[in-house]
């Protein structure tokens, strides 16, 4: 089983430069202003240019609005558009209608329940993301890189489209685990690889991709 990994939240060239040759297959830009991985469109051009063809840019953002989306992409080639709010699948539809690109959309999981979200965006979204929920009490919470898990068991046996990703307190550590209880064939990591919010570790992003590219 080949098993594709992403690095989401490349704010820095050093960490896009680890990224990329560590073999990463996605790059995720985070235009999210209230993240701590947060990066302008000035510094987000800088950052695309060090991505080869081989790898795929993700655009991360949430509830964005169709102007602001627009002048990301007038000077961003991303190849894939992470949506990782609260869009409906009628959003979904809108944005791959305007942008005419793939668009990868983010599930929040807590427990079993939580996985029929999945049939809104069936045949809408092109990848979905599992995340997982943020605790109501969490402060400082955001749409994601929070640093925290969920109960991987739950994927049980369940049939799932192709396209998706597991994402949520992965580490180099556990992501081995991961990857056998769920059955991933893609990993997304941000909070896994840093010494604090935001601030990107290349021993890190070494380890992590040293671990998914093992299990391949």
């Amino acid at each position: 089983m080949t098993v594709q990994a992403k690095i989401c939240g490349i704010n820095t060239p050093v960490a896009m430069k680890a990224a990329v040759e560590g073999g990463a297959s996605y790059i995720g830009l985070v235009f999210y202003p209230a993240s701590p991985r947060a990066v302008t469109v000035t510094e987000a051009v800088h950052l695309a240019k060090m991505v080869p063809d081989t790898v795929q840019t993700v655009g991360l953002f949430v509830n964005i609005t169709d102007d602001l989306l627009n002048s990301v992409l007038d000077q961003i080639p991303l190849n894939i558009l992470q949506l990782h709010g609260k869009e409906t699948p009628q959003r979904v539809n809108a944005i791959k209608d305007l942008t005419g690109l793939p668009v990868m959309k983010a599930i929040h999981i807590e427990n079993a329940a939580d996985f029929t979200e999945i049939e809104r965006y069936t045949g809408i979204a092109d990848q979905i993301l599992f995340d997982a929920k943020v605790p109501k009490n969490m402060e400082n919470s955001l749409p994601g890189g929070n640093a925290i898990s969920f109960d991987w068991t739950l994927f049980g046996n369940r049939q799932w489209q192709k396209n998706w990703m597991l994402s949520g307190g992965l580490t180099a550590n556990n992501v081995g685990e991961a990857i056998r209880i769920s059955g991933a064939q893609s990993v997304d990591v941000s909070s896994g690889v840093e010494t604090k919010p935001g601030q990107k570790d290349t021993q890190l992003i070494d380890a992590f991709l040293e671990t998914v590219l093992a299990l391949s």
